[in-house]
Parts: structure tokens; C-alpha cells; sequence
């Protein structure tokens, strides 16, 4: 057999060259068509025997089935370790509902993309004229030979490839069909077809999607049947008659254009509903011309999309084209009419002249569920009078506050941590701390706080990088209102083996194997008789040496047999970790290590606060984070763009931040990470939520009721800070009550820059967590606060004054198991008079710069090379005004050197205090006495351990007196560091090296004060410090 006959034999019967059917019969515009010519074997009679192409050699074809299977097992691979971490953490069901979800969604869309596609070519090529005469049948046959010999390829591998593609993208649709199966009613109605709100966030969406699928499916097996249909001349161009299109063709094209048209009439149905989501407008949802006209109109050209069917169901029935034509030209003028002109002409010559009064009843949905998707309706706004004249005693009844005011910078103290508490080169701080809350004898102090965490040295061997250093050691929690010796830290908790008032080694388990800096992967695990290898911590005080250790409990999947150390070498792309004689029968695997990562692994449909923190809960160090169930689809509410809500002067990384849109958010879950172990615990926070329910019902007995949190666990939640973010954005404009006076947007507010961000220009102030008191509030409690300023408008010089203050309730503890404080999450508004002159963030920050003593001072404090610091600037409602608060520190040169507080600044409407400590920068402003109750700075006893009695000298009478004292402090620190060096104390010699720096500025603050004083005339002209960067 030759060849062709060959491709004769595939397509056809043996003796039919064309490759098709023989239907007889019938002219070439009905249904049966005489065979085309699909190509005889002619041409290849001619080949010499023996021609054909050669088969691969028994070596090729080994190595290609080799090479697929190699594919094949390095993809099982992936998926294998991926279901041995899941079924370890015990969230199984998590992978597979999600994974086998996904799996029905591509063989279903990828079987109706491919079956109808092929229908649509194989019908189209079995109906192709036969009887072609003369110039006609040889122009199709100039095509056919070209397409004959690949035919069945193209057939078959065309629908299957389009299928594969369809498929795959029909995979990322898989949260919408599990919520659209598991939705549960919000219990709320849109105001304008009375709809409950889950159908636009579980529902809607769904449908859009199909629609999209299925449009796509109909242009496509359309189009391909189309070039089939031309190519085999069933639509052809004939010279004098124009275009000829064949039965079958025409049955085609109509069939395919009825169900494109059916799916319009769906778009247009749907798109009623989707006007209540529309974001294009001056405000989100449907506004008066989408009401009145784009609603309506929609609704009239649903119902012409199934007219024109009719027509098209007419023209396959008598053949005559023209009725479609007239109906498919008269839908597209309606709709160009009906979608664009008519709304445009009721916009313009109905809303635009009266706008605010047409549009104020849908201003006020847009405010209404805006404030309900952000979950902000019930915030409760108190007028406060914004106070700046200042009178003795004035702060007496806001001790609770002023006793709690934060001058330990968590975001300055990283270096500080490092190098007083780090010990070893292997741990490492956070350059951000975190800030808590803990009860100390009954009182309940605000902290700074960070994990010392693994940091193993980065160019150094497999068994150091993933055998020896596999985790970090204890908590490091500093007092964050009181100030130890020499402007350091007042430690709560610090040391190795750590010790202090808040807890000690035996209270609780330090050792930290996850965390936010984690090493990618570490393997685990011993036999029995074998020494420790993993590197622990250091020994007592005075020894070079490291204790070892071992890991003891269930971190990670086992790697003890050889099929999974080989899957996890594949992984990772590890030699090493599959031939190592380090890893043993016992050995475990920990990885993804990231609290964050693993709760958006458990939970894949929570969007994952990234500002995670680390709390002592029931003797564990456990990883605090907030999770958020999110949506674009919420009617009537204005979007946030998450990454330009949750940016501020700390958070600029785009890699650390909340990213998408969102018209409604909820922070209904909190989860816990163990810092030990790995394991991950979700609680339903906030149990009403409708989303929540939904996910809750796809993975069943994952998420816990909060009422199993413990009672030391809920003492450490607080308000998340990523949604506070959000949330302070959309109050900056949803503040507003009357929809007149938001029109007309005559009250806009914005969140201040970072007055103390230096060349990083633009960038919002930090939301600050504080425990306070707020009017009103009957105790004080631990918030999360911004201050507003009015939105800057063009053409108009913005005022940096103080128009509002938001906090945020974030004590939910009651000392209770499982109870919440009826008070968490209350959100207070303390609005200020639109003519107040209450310096707002960033006017404090001119006058702090203006300040004649501040400057001079400041300036002493530069000299000798050191850098003054600016810390975060603190702002407090009190004595019915507004109080600034700033530390000062004082960072010297070197590479061992670290910011250490210097002074207090403080104001209070125009007037400046700059003191040492805050009780007398207060009394500066306040006439000599503020009233306030202040924290008193700790000496010996809040000195890190081994500096008991170092406390900071007392003040010299004189400068020359101080520099004296100074000098010999300097002295003995140095004398104690050459002896702790001699002794091989490595701890006591970064103390001794701490109480030198510290000794030596005051050398330098001394010999400043002994220079000649600048003459007054000519202090106006000093120079005003600049904010650090």
C-alpha cells in the first residue's frame, strides 16, 4: 500500500481516496453532497519502495520513554510531598477537596471545549459539497491536498489542545463553584431587586463565569466549523452570484449564532444585576441613569437577543438570509441605542443639571453598604473639642494614658535587640518588632517584643544550612513606656537561658524551629543512642561552647524511608539531602515555615494579615495571625485597592503587603501557629460571617469555634492591623452621614504623611497599637489608632490640623476560656471642630523642628559623629485636646554601635517640652506640673542581666563634672570588656561594650555643654533638624 493509500485506508474506506463518506444525491445546497476529492494516492505512486520515513532506533525510543517517565515521576513527586505535608499538619481534606475540585473542572471544560469543538469540525467536513464543478472544485482541491494529509491530526489534536487550554483555565474558577455550592444567606437585601447579598458574591460571579465559558466555546467550534466549511466549499465565493453558502453551512452558522445570541441575552440579563456592582461611576453601584435607564434597557435587550433567534431559526428553515441580517442589524443599533446613547442622553441633560439632588438616594446605598462591606456601620462618633490652650495639672485624669505612652520605637530597636540580646552570630531579629500587651503584678504594660530566630551563615555546608542550625531560641520582650540604664531597653524577658519578671525558661518552650525568617528546610530527628547534632544555644554565662539538642515531637512529614527522602530530594533539587548519612529512620522534614505561608496553605480562601506576631500562650511560643474573608462582588460598596490601603511608612515592600480589590472584608478568622512544632489552629472569629459559614461547610471540622481558645490566648489577641488600614481609608471619606455633604465632598479627610520618614516623601503614618483610654470609655484598653487630617483639594493649600482620631478596641480577653470582651473591636471617632487649629502630625513635627532650644540641643546631641534619631510620632487625645509625643535617640558611629533614647519631645497646640524623660518634658508644656502619672525610668532593675547596679549615673551638677564622670565610666567599661574578653564571656563583653558607647556619648553631650554659648541674636538662625530616615 502506498502512501496515499495509506491516509486513504485512516480516513476512509480502502478503496475511497477522498477519505469520506459516499452520501448520494442532492444538490449542493441540501444535505446530500457527492464525495469531494480528498487527494488520491497519485503523487506518491511514484515514491520509490522503501521511501517511507524511518522508524527511531531501539536507543532513541528508550530514552524518550525514559525522559517521560522522568517528567512523570518528578510531577508525582511535587504533588506526593505536598499530600505528606497536608496529612501531617492533619488538614488533608484541604488538599484534596481543593485538588479534586480542580481535577473536575478541567476534564469538564476541557470535555465541552473538545467535544463540541470537534463536533463542530467533523459535522462540518462530513456536509461538504461533493458535485464542485469546473474552476470551483479544482480551487477547493488546492486546499484540500494541503490539509488531507494532516486532517485527522488537526481533527483531533486541535480540539484536544483547545480543550487542554480551556481546562486549565477553568481550573482557577474552583473557590467560585465551592462557594456557589455551600453559600449560606447574608440576611441582608439590595435595595433594588431585593436579592439577598450573597447572591452577588457567590452566585453572580459564578454565572458570569459560565457565560464567559460558554461564549467562549461557541466562538470557537463556530469559527473552526466556518473554516472548515470554506475550505471544503460549503461557503465559497462565486463570481456574479457573490457568496454561496451551502445547507449545511448554514445551518451551522445559525445554530452557533442562536446560542452566541442566547448568551447575550444572558450577559444582558445578568448585567442588571451586575450594575449594582459597577465601579466606574463617582460612587459604586447603580446610580440614577443605571437605574432608569441601563437596568431597563438591559431587560429590553435580553428579550431582542431571543427574537433575533426567532429569525435566525426562520432564515435555517426557507434559507433566505435576509430576515437574519434585518434582525442582527437592528440588535446592534438597539443595543448602540439602547446601552450607550439613551443612558448618555439621560446623564447629561436629566442627572448632570441637578445632580446632587438625582443622585442623593444612591449616594446614601453607596454610604450605607460601604460602611457594611468594611464592617464599619457601627462606629461611634463623639465630638471632641480639640483643646491647645495648656493649664496646670491638666493631665491628672489621664493617668491610664499618659502611664502607658510607648518611647520604646519598636520600629528603631532592632539593632538594639541585636546587639544586647542576639549572643550569636546565628540569631537574628526582625528589623520591625512586634507589640503586645502583658499582665505584670496584676498591671497590664504595653511591650516590644521579637523572636530570636535562626540566621545560619548563608555561603556555609548542607549539615550546617539544613543539620546543625534548625532553629531560633526564646522571646525577647522589652517594657515599651519604661527606659533602662543609659536609654536601653527595661528587658521583661531576655537572656539565654532566658529569665526575667515575665516569665523564665521553665515556664515556657523557647526554642523557635517556624518562623517568619525560617531556613527553607531543616531535617530533624535521631536513633536511639545517637549524640545531639542540631546547635541549641549557648552554655551558661562564660563559656565558648553550644548545648545541642534534638527535636522531640511531630514537625514535619518523615523522611526515615528512601521513596520519601528521594521525593523530597526532587523537591528541593537536593543531592545532599537524598545521599546524606545524616538523615536517618527518625528524621523528619520541616518546611514552609512561614506562619503566614502555612495558614494560606490551610486556608486558601484567606486573604493573611502579614504583620504576624509572636505571644507566650499556655507554655508555647505560638504565632499570632489574622486571616480575612474577602470580596470584589459586594453591591453598592466602593472598592480598596489593598495595596495602596495597607502601604505606610513601615510596610513599603510590595512583597509584604495585602494585594487586590476588595469591597467587603471581614477578619473572621484568627489563627495560631506553634513556634515548636508547626501546628496550625484556626478559630472562627467572627462565626456570623456568611463566607466563613460557606468555607466552613466545604471543609468540614477544620475551623474551631473561638470558644476553644484559651483564656491567655485571647489576652493576646488584638485588632488586626491590615484591616484597620483599610478600614481608616474608607472612614477618611465614609465619615460622612448626609449625602449632600458628601457630594459635595466638603469634608474629606486623608491619613497624614509619616512626618518622621525623611526622603521617603508621601508615605502614610503608621497606625500605632497603644493602650489608652478614650472618652468615654470606662477603662483603658489596648487600640489601634490613626489621626485624620483635611483631604488635600486643588488649588488649595492643604492644612495639616486635626480633624478626627480613630481607635479601634483590640482587648477582647475577659480571663474567661473561650469568652470575648463584649468591647472588642469597637470603633471610636473622636471628631474635632471643622475650625479647629489642633496641630495635626506633621505641623507637631515644624514646631518640634522651629523649636530655638530643640535645634540647639539636637545639634549638641550630633556632635562627635552621632545621629539623631527621630522615634514614631505618638499622638494621644488628653485634657481634651491632642498630645504629640516623640522620642529622641541617639545612634553614635560603628558598626557595633544602636540607637539609645536621649530625649522626650512632647507638645501640646503650639507648645514644645524637650527634657530628658517624658514627666519633665510634660511639666515643661504644662506650667510647670502636667498631673499626668508616668512611667518612672527603671535603673538597675531594668538593666539587661549582668548590669545590675550599672545603673545610669546620676547628673553632674556641672558639664565639666559630667564630663568627668563620664570619662571614668568609660574606663571601667572598657576594663570590664578587656576582662570579659580575657574570660572568653562573650555576653558580658557586649554589656561592657553597651555601658562604653553609652559612656562616651555622655563624654561628647558633656564637652558640648562646655562650648561657649551662640549669641541670642542669632538663634533664629539655627539650623532645624531633620527628620530621620
Amino acid at each position: 500500500m502506498s502512501f496515499g493509500q495509506g491516509f486513504g485506508g485512516i480516513f476512509g474506506r480502502p478503496d475511497d481516496p477522498s477519505g469520506g463518506s459516499d452520501d448520494s444525491g442532492g444538490s449542493n445546497r441540501g444535505f446530500g453532497f457527492s464525495s469531494g476529492n480528498g487527494g488520491s494516492g497519485d503523487d506518491d505512486k511514484s515514491r520509490p519502495a522503501g521511501a517511507g520515513s524511518r522508524r527511531p532506533g531501539a536507543l532513541l525510543l528508550t530514552l524518550i520513554i525514559l525522559g517521560v517517565l522522568v517528567v512523570l515521576f518528578v510531577l508525582f513527586a511535587m504533588v506526593y510531598t505536598e499530600v505528606l505535608w497536608f496529612n501531617q499538619v492533619g488538614y488533608q481534606n484541604v488538599f484534596w477537596t481543593e485538588h479534586f475540585t480542580k481535577a473536575i473542572l478541567f476534564v469538564l471544560a476541557g470535555v465541552v471545549m473538545a467535544v463540541i469543538t470537534w463536533l463542530a469540525l467533523h459535522l462540518a467536513y462530513k456536509h461538504r459539497p461533493k458535485n464542485l464543478a469546473g474552476q470551483l472544485r479544482q480551487n477547493v482541491e488546492q486546499y484540500q491536498k494541503q490539509l488531507e494529509p494532516i486532517r485527522r491530526l488537526v481533527f483531533i489534536g486541535a480540539p484536544i489542545l483547545i480543550g487542554f487550554f480551556a481546562g486549565t483555565a477553568a481550573m482557577n474558577g474552583w473557590e467560585q463553584v465551592l462557594l456557589f455550592f455551600n453559600q449560606v444567606p447574608y440576611g441582608m437585601e439590595d435595595p433594588e431587586f431585593g436579592m439577598d447579598l450573597t447572591f452577588y458574591m457567590a452566585t453572580l460571579p459564578l454565572l458570569s463565569t459560565i457565560i464567559s465559558f460558554l461564549t467562549s466555546v461557541v466562538l470557537v467550534a463556530g469559527i473552526a466549523g466556518i473554516i472548515v466549511h470554506y475550505l471544503y466549499g460549503g461557503i465559497r465565493i462565486e463570481d456574479g452570484t457573490g457568496i454561496t453558502v451551502e445547507r449545511a453551512a448554514r445551518f451551522h452558522i445559525l445554530i452557533f449564532a442562536s446560542l452566541y445570541m442566547l448568551l447575550q441575552g444572558g450577559r444582558y440579563w445578568l448585567n442588571r444585576y451586575e450594575t449594582l456592582q459597577d465601579q466606574s461611576g463617582n460612587w459604586a453601584g447603580a446610580l440614577y441613569t443605571d437605574v432608569n435607564a441601563v437596568i431597563p434597557t438591559s431587560t429590553i435587550l435580553a428579550i431582542a437577543a431571543i427574537l433575533v433567534i426567532g429569525l435566525f431559526i426562520a432564515t435555517m428553515v426557507n434559507g433566505r438570509w435576509r430576515l437574519s441580517i434585518i434582525g442582527v442589524a437592528g440588535f446592534i443599533v438597539a443595543a448602540l441605542i439602547a446601552g450607550s446613547i439613551y443612558p448618555f442622553l439621560i446623564q447629561e441633560y436629566r442627572v448632570a443639571p441637578t445632580e446632587q439632588t438625582m443622585e442623593a438616594p444612591y449616594i446614601e446605598r453607596n454610604i450605607q453598604y460601604t460602611r457594611e462591606g468594611y464592617d464599619v456601620a457601627d462606629v461611634e462618633y463623639t465630638p471632641y473639642a480639640g483643646e491647645t490652650e495648656t493649664e496646670r495639672g491638666a493631665l491628672s485624669g489621664d493617668g491610664a494614658t499618659t502611664a502607658n505612652v510607648r518611647l520604646m520605637d519598636p520600629n528603631l530597636l532592632s539593632q538594639t535587640f541585636g546587639q544586647l540580646q542576639q549572643f550569636r552570630p546565628y540569631y537574628s531579629f526582625p528589623e520591625i518588632l512586634h507589640v503586645d500587651r502583658y499582665e505584670i503584678d496584676g498591671e497590664v504594660r504595653d511591650t516590644v517584643l521579637a523572636a530570636r530566630e535562626i540566621n545560619p551563615p548563608g555561603d556555609d555546608s548542607w549539615v550546617n544550612q539544613h543539620v546543625i542550625y534548625t532553629h531560633g531560641y526564646g522571646l525577647v520582650v522589652a517594657d515599651a513606656s519604661e527606659v533602662g540604664g543609659g536609654g536601653r531597653p527595661s528587658f521583661l524577658l531576655s537572656g539565654i537561658p532566658t529569665s526575667g519578671v515575665l516569665a523564665s525558661e521553665e515556664d515556657y518552650e523557647p526554642r523557635i524551629y517556624f518562623g517568619r525568617n525560617a531556613p527553607e528546610y531543616s531535617v530533624v530527628g535521631k536513633e536511639e543512642g545517637e549524640a545531639d547534632r542540631e546547635r541549641d544555644r549557648p552554655q551558661e554565662t562564660g563559656s565558648e561552647q553550644d548545648t545541642a539538642y534534638t527535636f522531640s515531637e511531630e514537625g514535619g512529614p518523615s523522611i526515615g524511608g528512601m521513596f520519601n527522602r528521594l521525593a523530597y530530594a526532587i523537591k528541593f533539587g537536593s543531592t545532599e539531602l537524598f545521599l546524606s548519612q545524616d538523615v536517618n529512620s527518625q528524621s523528619q522534614i520541616l518546611f514552609d515555615r512561614d506562619p503566614v505561608q502555612r495558614v494560606e496553605k490551610v486556608a486558601p480562601y484567606l486573604s493573611v494579615d502579614t504583620n504576624t506576631y509572636p505571644a507566650i500562650v499556655d507554655g508555647r511560643v505560638k504565632w499570632i495571625v489574622d486571616g480575612y474573608t474577602t470580596s470584589d462582588a459586594f453591591p453598592y460598596s466602593d472598592q480598596s485597592q489593598l495595596e495602596s490601603a495597607t502601604q505606610d511608612a513601615l510596610n513599603v515592600d510590595p512583597n509584604l503587603i495585602l494585594s487586590g480589590q476588595v469591597n467587603y472584608i471581614r477578619n473572621s478568622v484568627k489563627a495560631t501557629v506553634d513556634a515548636y512544632n508547626g501546628e496550625v489552629e484556626l478559630y472562627a472569629w467572627e462565626p456570623e460571617d456568611p463566607l466563613l459559614q460557606a468555607w466552613m461547610n466545604v471543609y468540614d471540622n477544620t475551623v474551631k469555634p473561638y470558644s476553644e481558645m484559651s483564656a491567655e490566648l485571647m489576652d493576646h489577641v488584638r485588632y488586626p492591623e491590615d484591616m484597620f488600614k483599610v478600614q481608616r481609608e474608607i472612614l477618611a471619606t465614609y465619615h460622612v452621614d448626609d449625602a449632600g455633604d458628601f457630594y459635595e465632598a466638603n469634608d474629606a479627610w486623608s491619613i497624614p504623611d509619616d512626618p518622621t520618614s525623611g526622603s521617603e516623601a508621601g508615605v502614610k503614618i503608621p497606625a500605632y497599637y497603644m493602650t489608652m483610654q478614650m472618652p468615654g470609655q470606662e477603662q483603658p484598653a489596648f487600640q489601634l489608632t490613626t489621626p485624620y487630617i483635611p483631604q488635600e483639594r486643588e488649588g488649595v493649600a492643604q492644612r495639616n490640623v486635626l480633624y478626627g482620631f480613630l481607635g479601634a478596641n483590640g482587648d477582647a480577653g475577659t480571663g474567661e476560656d473561650g469568652v470575648k470582651a463584649e468591647s472588642y473591636g469597637h470603633m471610636q471617632m473622636l471628631e474635632l471642630p471643622r475650625q479647629t487649629t489642633t496641630p495635626g502630625p506633621g505641623q507637631a513635627q515644624n514646631n518640634f523642628n522651629s523649636d530655638d532650644t530643640v535645634s540647639r540641643e539636637l545639634n549638641l546631641l550630633r556632635q562627635g559623629a552621632s545621629d539623631v534619631i527621630n522615634g514614631n510620632m505618638i499622638t494621644l487625645p488628653v485634657a481634651e485636646g491632642i498630645l504629640y509625643v516623640q522620642p529622641v535617640y541617639v545612634r553614635s558611629t560603628g558598626e557595633t554601635s544602636y540607637p539609645v533614647l536621649r530625649k522626650v519631645l512632647v507638645a501640646f497646640g503650639d507648645k514644645v517640652g524637650f527634657a530628658d524623660t517624658l514627666a519633665e518634658s510634660l511639666d515643661q508644656v504644662f506650667e510647670g506640673e502636667s498631673g499626668a502619672e508616668t512611667p518612672e525610668e527603671q535603673q538597675a532593675e531594668g538593666a539587661p542581666e549582668g548590669e545590675e547596679g550599672q545603673a545610669e549615673p546620676p547628673v553632674a551638677s556641672s558639664p565639666g563634672e559630667q564630663l568627668t564622670e563620664a570619662l571614668n565610666d568609660a574606663r571601667d567599661a572598657m576594663e570590664r570588656s578587656d576582662s570579659a574578653m580575657a574570660d572568653g564571656d562573650w555576653a558580658a563583653y557586649g554589656e561592657a561594650q553597651a555601658d562604653l558607647q553609652d559612656a562616651l556619648e555622655r563624654a561628647l553631650a558633656a564637652e558640648g555643654d562646655e562650648a561657649p554659648a551662640e549669641p541670642e541674636g542669632d538663634a533664629g538662625n539655627t539650623e532645624a533638624p531633620t527628620p530621620a530616615d
